[in-house]
């Protein structure tokens, strides 16, 4: 509540002037019990629900690039920064946040993107029996360092040539392109983070 008006002082009669005007005391506390209706509690339900859907999301990606890193890669490991799959499991949840059909609408591209070229790893259909209403592409992107790039320019040359030896690691940055399917202004997304 904001009072405003022309008091000049805070002499009696300027508060039975509030007084006058219904202003009562106890009428704060009725402002401030207001915002306990109007403001709802969150839904633990729905916290836990998001929790667990988040994680299986993670689950989801990891599983993508620990089947490509020897079908689509050709390396032995791949080191994903910390809480990477986490923050990206968190970007999708946002963006189907506001689809018709949330997250089990979604069909997710996933790319590694190496020195400006796109590698295609997966599709990921987060429910196959809804109708796709939105693509994720999410691509990927490999650490430059220049001291595995060095290693690898190394051993190449040599014996090590098979390339299963080798080690990629992921920058902690990546993309995020979403594209709605059923839209009359095609309206596309891309998030670099």
């Amino acid at each position: 509540m904001v009072a405003t008006g022309s008091l000049s002082s805070k002499n009696p009669a300027s508060i039975s002037e509030l007084l006058d005007r219904s202003f009562h005391p106890g009428s704060l506390l009725n402002d401030f019990d207001y915002w306990d209706y109007v403001v709802p509690e969150p839904n633990l339900n729905e916290v836990i629900f998001e929790e667990t859907t988040c994680q299986s999301l993670v689950k989801m990606l990891e599983n993508c690039l620990s089947k490509s890193k020897h079908t689509k890669l050709g390396c032995s490991k791949v080191l994903v920064p910390e809480k990477l799959t986490q923050r990206i499991a968190q970007d999708v949840l946002r963006l189907s946040s506001t689809e018709p059909c949330g997250l089990r609408g979604c069909v997710m591209h996933v790319n590694l993107e190496v020195e400006n070229v796109c590698k295609k790893l997966d599709r990921i259909v987060c429910d196959s029996s809804v109708v796709p209403t939105f693509e994720l592409t999410l691509v990927f992107k490999q650490e430059n360092c220049s001291w595995t790039s060095f290693r690898d320019f190394f051993f190449s040359r040599g014996r090590f040539s098979s390339g299963l030896g080798r080690t990629l690691i992921l920058s902690s940055g990546f993309r995020l392109v979403k594209k709605k399917l059923y839209s009359l202004i095609g309206t596309t997304v891309i998030e670099e983070c």
